[in-house]
């Protein structure tokens, strides 16, 4: 939960809460910008309104998934080993989170399907592959953000591995 303090006088201060952290607000709004933007230039370059929609729709849920997918690392990397009831409870509240992640990517992947498939469009590329390639796009960016955030992790080992047991020979 995010705040914003104004202070109105010396004894009166206001607080405005909103839901979730200013930094997700906007990279939100940056996927949604992002998306905006590609699906204009494309239809001012091409005037092809299904093309401009499909690619809109791809990039907003490409970022969008990236950045969902950081964040799924990130909790992951934080879970906690379940071994009493505090521990239980922050993997509940951990579980809950995530939860909320895959419903909105997707109701996101959803809603750009209804899109597409209401353009004024015809033929079966047009019905049946382009309505699902921003949420392949999507999901595909969530793989990719989990596997950048991982990327920056190091793991230690207390020694250098053994050697694999040599195989007795048959002959």
């Amino acid at each position: 939960m995010g705040r914003i303090v104004k202070q109105l006088s010396d004894t009166t201060t206001k607080y405005y809460w909103y839901p979730g952290e200013k930094q997700e607000w906007i990279r939100a709004v940056v996927a949604v910008g992002t998306g905006g933007a590609s699906a204009a230039l494309l239809m001012l370059l091409t005037r092809n309104t299904l093309a401009a929609v499909v690619t809109g729709c791809a990039v907003t849920l490409a970022v969008s998934g990236f950045n969902f997918g950081r964040r799924d690392a990130k909790a992951l990397s934080g879970f906690p080993n379940l071994s009493d009831k505090a521990a239980r409870r922050a993997a509940i509240s951990h579980s809950g989170r995530a939860a909320w992640r895959a419903s909105a990517h997707g109701v996101g992947g959803a809603v750009a399907a209804i899109v597409v498939l209401n353009l004024a469009h015809h033929g079966w590329v047009a019905d049946w592959l382009l309505p699902v390639v921003p949420a392949v796009v999507g999901a595909l960016a969530h793989q990719t953000g989990m596997i950048w955030e991982q990327l920056a992790s190091t793991v230690a080992s207390p020694g250098p591995a053994a050697a694999p047991a040599a195989k007795p020979s048959t002959e």
